[in-house]
């Protein structure tokens, strides 16, 4: 027996067997996809202490912001998951993305590799084009909860 079954019943799959998710579903779970990113990424910013805004301003980010960005990450992740103003949290997330993919490429450019702050002490390997591309896929998850 499916956990919901009542959601499932109004749609029925081609065959008639069976049920196919709704596509009203996909922006939902693409909050929560990037919810989990941001709340994860948050916290560990958070557990790893004096270490992590030693690597965001390693980064390139500007020293005000570095003590607000794992509270704002925790913020929009908690609201994209529980679907609390998911549309203005989604953009405010893609925004996010945009700005730490900006610091990404413009230090890869400069042939410099400072380790990933993304996930504080979990992320201690160098920056690289993986990183933009993973923040890429966020971007995209971002854009599809705002559906």
């Amino acid at each position: 027996m499916h956990p919901f079954p009542e959601v499932w019943r109004a749609w029925p799959d081609r065959s008639g067997q069976g049920h196919t998710p709704p596509v009203s579903l996909i922006p939902p779970i693409a909050a929560v996809l990037v919810g989990v990113a941001f709340v994860v990424a948050g916290g560990s910013k958070l557990a790893a202490r004096a270490s992590w805004p030693a690597q965001a301003r390693g980064l390139g980010a500007p020293a005000w912001t570095v003590p607000l960005v794992p509270w704002v990450e925790l913020g929009i992740g908690a609201s994209l998951i529980v679907q609390l103003l998911r549309v203005p949290m989604a953009v405010a997330a893609a925004l996010l993305l945009f700005v730490f993919s900006a610091l990404i490429v413009r230090k890869l450019a400069a042939g410099e590799h400072p380790p990933c702050a993304c996930f504080g002490a979990w992320s201690v390997r160098p920056i690289g084009w993986g990183h933009v591309g993973r923040n890429a896929a966020l971007l995209v998850l971002a854009a599809v909860a705002t559906l």
